[in-house]
C-alpha cells in the first residue's frame, strides 16, 4: 500500500539521474537549466516591476495580485526548479557528487517531487489558459504578449526539455496525491485572495457568476486533468529511458569523476527499485 509521507530506505539516484542527461554532457545541461533559471527568474521579476510603474495596468497592487495567481506561482517554481536544479548539475560536473546526494532522505525525496510539479503542472497551466482564460484575441501590447508567452507558452517548453534530455526516471505514483493536495492549497489560497482582497482571480471560482455546481465541476475537471497530464508525462519518460537506454544503449554522459558510462549494477539497482 502506498505511504504517502515515506521517503524510501533504498539507495538515493545511484547513477545520477536527476543531473545528468543521455544526450548532454553535465556542464551543457547545467548551462541550459541555468539559462532557463535565468530567462524565468528575469521574466518574473522584470513583469512585478513593469506593472508598479505604470499605473494605468493596476501599479504596485496589480504586482501583489500577481501572487495571487497559479500561472505566476508555477513559473515562480519553475525558475527555482531551474536554479536548484543547475546548482546540483554543476556540483556534480564538478565533483562527480552532486549536493543532492549530500542532502537528508527527506529534502531529495522533495526533489523528486519539485521536479514532478515541474514537469505537470506547466502543461496544465497552458492548456487551462488556451483551451478556456485565452479572448481569442491578439494581445493588443508587446509587453502582455510578450509576458502571456513566456508564462503560458514557454513554460511549457522548459516542461518539455526537462521530460525529454534528462534521464530522470518516471515519478512515482504517489505524487498523484501531493499534485492534488497543492491544488487543493492553491483553491484556498485562491478563495482567502478574495475574503482579503475582494476579486476572484479566476472568474470560474466564482459561484455567483455560474453557480456552485459549474464551480465544482470546474475545480474537479482541473484535477482530474492535471492526473491525466501525469499519465501522460510520466508515460514519455518512460518511453524516452526505453528509447535511449533500451534501444539505442545511450545510458548517459556522466562527469569524469565518475566514469565514462553508467555502472551496469547502478542501473540494474535502480531498475528494480531496490
Amino acid at each position: 500500500m502506498p505511504r504517502p509521507f515515506a521517503f524510501g530506505k533504498d539507495l538515493w539516484d545511484p547513477s545520477h539521474r536527476f543531473e545528468t542527461s543521455w544526450l548532454l554532457p553535465p556542464y551543457v545541461l547545467f548551462f541550459f537549466r541555468a539559462l532557463f533559471a535565468l530567462y524565468a527568474l528575469v521574466t518574473s521579476v522584470f513583469v512585478l516591476g513593469w506593472y508598479c510603474s505604470h499605473p494605468l495596468l493596476g501599479g504596485c497592487f496589480q504586482s501583489r495580485n500577481e501572487f495571487s495567481y497559479f500561472t505566476v506561482l508555477t513559473y515562480w517554481g519553475l525558475a527555482f526548479y531551474f536554479l536548484v536544479s543547475a546548482a546540483h548539475t554543476l556540483s556534480y560536473a564538478l565533483t562527480g557528487r552532486p549536493l543532492l546526494d549530500r542532502f537528508p532522505r527527506p529534502l531529495q525525496a522533495l526533489h523528486s517531487l519539485f521536479y514532478t510539479t515541474a514537469v505537470v503542472y506547466p502543461v496544465v497551466v497552458t492548456v487551462v489558459y488556451w483551451a478556456r482564460l485565452y479572448s481569442g484575441t491578439w494581445f493588443p501590447e508587446q509587453f502582455t504578449a510578450w509576458s502571456n508567452l513566456s508564462r503560458h507558452a514557454l513554460n511549457s517548453l522548459f516542461a518539455l526539455f526537462e521530460i525529454l534530455v534528462p534521464r530522470t526516471a518516471p515519478p512515482p505514483p504517489i505524487h498523484m496525491l501531493w499534485l492534488v493536495v497543492i491544488l487543493a492549497l492553491y483553491l484556498a489560497l485562491a478563495y482567502l485572495t478574495h475574503a482579503t482582497k475582494g476579486f476572484y482571480v479566476y472568474s470560474f471560482l466564482d459561484p455567483n457568476e455560474s453557480g456552485k455546481g459549474f464551480v465544482v465541476a470546474y475545480v474537479f475537471g482541473i484535477a482530474v486533468g492535471c492526473l491525466v497530464v501525469f499519465g501522460v508525462v510520466w508515460g514519455l519518460i518512460w518511453l524516452r529511458r526505453w528509447v535511449t537506454e533500451e534501444k539505442l544503449h545511450m545510458d548517459g554522459k556522466l562527469a569524469r569523476q565518475h566514469g565514462a558510462r553508467v555502472d551496469p549494477a547502478d542501473r540494474d539497482l535502480e531498475m528494480s527499485g531496490k
